[in-house]
């Protein structure tokens, strides 16, 4: 089968799609074909070696956490999946930006009817790492929040969450994305110079919760405008949550099916949308990262195997 690896960190020119063994499921593991694989920023910086020390590559290494796709095989002791059954899913083995993954069976949900793959392939990271962000903060009807990067591919979950929650919510992002979040209830606001003063501006009051999807000073930002540290939550800057006691929930702190299930649900049902930024075949991935790596996409960019 054809998998995307890497024999060394580096920039995007390490990637190769090679042909590789086709992976046998073990006990209480699937074989999927798949469908639909997103790609997220936190391979960029394993693939670089800047997560070295909590991450570490194993040469050659693969990528990939999300998937969706097709059960075409079943190992023994398999719990309730069949050849042919539609899921969507996450492997930790950076496994799945290839065209067959294995995977346990109790890392996949079945496919709800109406989610498209591009959605499916996507939900994992994005969505539960979203889902973590919002529980930290917990925010009510009487509630302001702040998100960073609010039209990326988390921070578009979070504002999404947050609003479903009652709180009212400020979304960071560029004027190009201000349109689609006004249409989701949140209040835009241009980053960059004076932003402080426009979120003062902009939420008419006290800010009572913090969520920064996108680090560079925003941890620090919502100290300046008196956020409590137990209601900030970063997911890229762990140093500066160290030093004010901000919480750092991630994906770990949703990683799990049941959280899964509950997104692809709601996406299903048309109440929460996955923006898909665009989609790219297995073989054009360095394509699919140089534009991940622009830090301007909204939305998720997908692999299709």
């Amino acid at each position: 089968m054809q998998a995307v690896r890497f024999h060394e960190y580096g920039g995007i020119d390490v990637l190769r799609v090679e042909e590789v063994e086709r992976p046998t499921p073990g006990p209480g593991q699937v074989l999927v074909e798949v469908r639909a694989a997103g790609i997220q920023p936190g391979e960029v910086m394993i693939r670089e070696g800047a997560r070295h020390g909590r991450w570490p590559a194993v040469f050659p290494s693969g990528q990939g956490s999300d998937l969706a796709g097709v059960v075409v095989e079943v190992g023994p002791q398999v719990r309730g999946f069949a050849v042919g059954d539609e899921v969507l899913g996450f492997t930790h083995d950076r496994a799945s930006h290839a065209q067959f993954v294995a995977v346990d069976d109790v890392d996949v949900v079945s496919r709800p009817p109406g989610l498209s793959w591009d959605v499916a392939g996507s939900l994992y990271v994005a969505g539960t790492t979203a889902y973590a962000c919002v529980f930290a903060v917990d925010p009510g009807p009487a509630d302001t929040v702040v998100v960073s990067g609010a039209a990326g591919g988390v921070g578009s979950f979070v504002v999404q969450l947050a609003r479903r929650r009652g709180a009212t919510v400020i979304g960071l992002a560029s004027e190009g994305n201000h349109a689609w979040l006004r249409q989701r209830g949140v209040v835009p606001v241009v980053y960059g110079e004076g932003v402080a003063e426009r979120i003062r501006e902009a939420a008419g009051g006290n800010v009572d919760a913090f969520i920064d999807t996108f680090g560079d000073g925003y941890v620090e930002l919502a100290v300046e405008l008196g956020v409590r540290p137990e209601r900030i939550n970063t997911i890229r800057d762990w140093q500066a949550a160290a030093k004010v006691g901000a919480r750092t929930y991630g994906e770990g702190a949703a990683a799990c099916a049941v959280v899964l299930g509950e997104l692809a649900r709601l996406a299903a049902r048309g109440e929460l949308e996955v923006p898909i930024a665009r989609t790219y075949p297995l073989e054009q991935v360095r394509d699919a990262f140089r534009e991940l790596e622009t830090g301007h996409t909204h939305g998720k960019i997908v692999l299709r195997p």
